[in-house]
């Protein structure tokens, strides 16, 4: 974006100019040299802003579907935020989270390779807490899970990888499935230190008890997939799906319509004097005789040409022909 100089800026780089302090050939020159930009090649850029907005987008339904999820589980006020989506390298993710901490690995098909889930420790014992018929209250002392507490934190998680299946599905349909439990993150090693990923952070709370949750996703996992990480496919995919599922949703309702039908056995004109004087066991002559077909009308369109008859005691017809705009399709069967 291009800086616009207010009125006094305007004024004091003419007044400048104007007494010698500054020179206009320099400024020139300044402009006209290349400028140098310090480039980190541990940090190497393999996210574009572009992915960022979109892994954005995505970890925002997330957050809804956990606090959904996990406030259903733990019968709690639950709140989950996506707090920022950075890049960094792989090494500089496990330095900075605790030496006691629980580690979710998983692997998510069709994708290949690692991807991480870590919670920290005062939102996982608070969970397992409310779970085991507590408050909800994470101790002031973090010690080494049970074998219990184990099993518990990894049914709760495997289920909430549903969330994140949901949160993808407009973009690829994942099926993310829990491979280990860790807790120390020196035990953890999914990509080589210097691998650039993205890290999702979202802020947890749960009751009066605050934490992390942060999803560690590697670029060599989604790599095949970053074309569609792009805004343009994000929108495209997003009208096409709200599209087919307009779609999907007119055509339910249209099967569920009724709509009368009428078999006609004939017609017949008579006069009024005749229709006010009409009694019991009075005929009236129609128009068609008893081995012409009937016509089946849908609404006030004629649709079919059939035979009547009767199917357990009860009238019926028959549909032996289909009538088309064009002409009428015979039934053979």
């Amino acid at each position: 974006m291009v800086d616009v100089l207010s009125q006094n800026e305007i004024d004091s780089l003419l007044a400048a100019l104007s007494s010698g302090e500054m020179d206009a050939e320099e400024l020139k020159k300044e402009e006209s040299e290349k400028k140098v930009r310090a480039y980190d090649f541990k940090r190497a850029v393999r996210f574009s802003k572009d992915h960022i907005r979109s892994l954005t987008r995505i970890h925002e339904n997330f957050a809804r579907y956990l606090t959904t999820y996990f406030s259903a589980q733990l019968r709690t006020f639950v709140q989950i935020n996506v707090v920022q989506v950075e890049q960094l390298p792989y090494d500089e993710f496990i330095r900075s989270i605790p030496k006691m901490t629980i580690l979710n690995i998983f692997e998510a098909e069709p994708l290949e390779g690692r991807m991480v889930l870590e919670v920290h420790p005062n939102v996982a014992f608070a969970m397992l807490d409310r779970l085991l018929g507590g408050v909800g209250v994470s101790p002031t002392k973090i010690t080494a899970l049970t074998e219990i507490e184990t099993i518990v934190i990894e049914r709760i998680f495997s289920r909430a990888f549903e969330s994140l299946q949901e949160a993808w599905k407009t973009i690829i349909d994942l099926k993310p499935r829990l491979e280990a439990l860790e807790t120390n993150p020196q035990f953890m090693q999914i990509v080589s230190p210097n691998e650039t990923i993205a890290l999702i952070s979202l802020s947890t709370k749960i009751g009066d008890t605050t934490g992390m949750i942060n999803l560690c996703i590697p670029h060599v996992v989604i790599e095949p997939i970053m074309h569609k990480l792009s805004v343009h496919h994000w929108f495209v995919s997003q009208k096409k799906t709200r599209a087919q599922e307009e779609i999907d949703a007119l055509q339910t309702r249209l099967t569920k319509a009724e709509l009368p039908i009428i078999a006609e056995l004939g017609s017949s004109q008579i006069t009024i004097n005749e229709f006010l004087n009409l009694g019991p066991g009075d005929v009236i002559k129609l128009d068609k005789s008893v081995d012409q077909p009937l016509d089946l009308k849908v609404g006030e369109l004629l649709k079919y040409v059939g035979s009547p008859g009767t199917v357990k005691g009860k009238m019926a017809v028959q549909i032996t022909e289909i009538v088309r705009s064009e002409g009428v399709e015979k039934n053979d069967g």
